[in-house]
């Protein structure tokens, strides 16, 4: 029987209903491009808040992939429910939406677990974690024919980073795609807020990930998912793919208008 992880956030993080999903997703995409376009792409930050808040941001994400030939998309996120050591990859069969069902790439997850202390199949962190799933919809609007590796870092702490981004440098090729899933700050107001996300967006655009990671350990920046965000980093300079480009920063004030406490969102491509 298949092991098949259900949507967990539909119809709160973005539409349960496939048809109103689609046209939602459509429509970001058709709004919300990048200006030019991107070669040889090996990853993209996405945030991975409700639609209605990050989708414009996602999009440019997408729209800088989209069409492109990819056979493996991974996904880091970090953990917001469960905290465990190490890092896992979702031991089932497949990822569900409203929009169907995209397989786990049983082999990559088999090379990426071996003899491995730290990088293990679990169902940790996937039970109820939105930072996988709400990518998926946007990959199942560009892409066609590709599978997954779902991974949630239970632990963002430089040793794990380190593995993980060692190991992906290992097994991926030309034909997979990275994706960092992750916000930026926290319910500061709008001008604190930027203040930090600035240096996130800075580091990203300079390439600049050993920074990056500082900054993130002393408080500097703030990003949930900023662990996710250094180990694709890392793996794409392992993979000597070393260009960066910001696409788009905005902050929930953007869409609510309220500026005293925001979360701040970030799209970027490494390519």
């Amino acid at each position: 029987m298949k092991n098949v992880r259900e949507p967990a956030v539909a119809g709160m993080f973005y539409p349960a209903s496939s048809a109103k999903l689609k046209e939602d997703v459509q429509l970001l995409l058709d709004t919300y491009k990048p200006q030019e376009k991107f070669k040889n792409v090996v990853g993209i930050v996405s945030p991975h808040a409700g639609y209605a808040y990050s989708g414009r941001t996602a999009a440019f994400a997408y729209n800088a992939v989209k069409g492109k030939n990819y056979k493996t998309i991974i996904v880091i996120s970090p953990s917001h429910r469960e905290y465990f050591a190490g890092i896992s990859i979702y031991n089932g069969d497949a990822y569900k939406t409203p929009l169907g069902e995209v397989p786990v790439n049983k082999e990559m997850r088999y090379e990426l677990v071996l003899d491995n202390k730290i990088i293990f199949n679990g169902i940790n962190g996937h039970r109820a974690e939105h930072a996988v799933e709400v990518q998926i919809p946007f990959l199942q609007m560009t892409m066609d024919n590709f599978s997954i590796v779902p991974i949630v870092m239970g632990d963002q702490n430089r040793m794990y980073i380190n593995e993980l981004s060692k190991k992906l440098a290992d097994v991926i090729d030309d034909e997979t795609l990275i994706i960092a899933s992750s916000d930026l700050s926290h319910f500061y107001s709008k001008e604190q807020a930027d203040k930090r996300d600035s240096i996130v967006e800075k580091r990203i655009s300079e390439f600049d990930y050993e920074n990056l990671q500082q900054d993130l350990e002393t408080g500097k920046c703030e990003a949930c998912g900023g662990g996710t965000i250094v180990a694709m980093m890392r793996t794409a300079d392992l993979f000597h793919k070393r260009k960066s480009k910001i696409l788009s920063r905005t902050d929930s004030g953007d869409v609510t208008g309220d500026h005293s406490e925001v979360v701040g969102y970030l799209s970027a491509v490494l390519f």
